[in-house]
């Protein structure tokens, strides 16, 4: 397996992987919004980490800068890193590979100049909350998110590692 930085000749894969292999129960994936956010990568407006197997890519991770989530933070001013994407083939679930990825996307996101990195998830999702727990990752906070389509209590959980 090769972990490594995403090109723009891997969006259409990536596109392949998310729409296949991340909708589940607590996940909502808008195609229009997460084709936008993926093609991103090729502007470098959007990072992204993979893994891969024989060439075929069985995982990634996505992040940018965000001011989303400075409400969270000492430092309002100053953009965040945001982890927003996190998808692993079905086959290759359990492994440890999100985990993996995560801490990539930390470590590029540090080197790119951030000391402060979030993700959120659905409140209810255990695979993620465990596999986000395992990359360092606190929960900080837990709100009713209006726009979130997802099964269940509608909350999201905010967590943040600091670099």
């Amino acid at each position: 397996m090769i972990i490594r930085s995403a090109t723009s000749d891997d969006v259409a894969a990536m596109q392949s992987l998310i729409f296949e292999h991340g909708p589940n129960e607590w996940n909502f994936i808008p195609e229009k919004e997460i084709r936008e956010h993926l093609n991103k990568v090729r502007t470098d407006e959007v990072r992204a980490v993979l893994a891969e197997i024989d060439a075929k890519i069985i995982g990634f991770v996505t992040f940018h800068p965000s001011t989303y989530f400075n409400r969270y933070s000492d430092n309002k001013e100053t953009a965040k890193g945001y982890i927003r994407e996190a998808v692993v083939h079905r086959g290759h679930v359990g492994k440890g590979l999100g985990t993996k990825l995560l801490g990539e996307a930390v470590k590029q996101l540090h080197a790119w100049g951030f000391d402060e990195i979030y993700i959120d998830r659905h409140e209810e999702n255990r695979a993620s909350a465990g596999m986000m727990k395992k990359a360092g990752f606190k929960e900080i906070d837990t709100f009713l998110d209006s726009e979130h389509r997802a099964a269940g209590s509608r909350r999201t959980t905010v967590c943040r590692i600091r670099c």
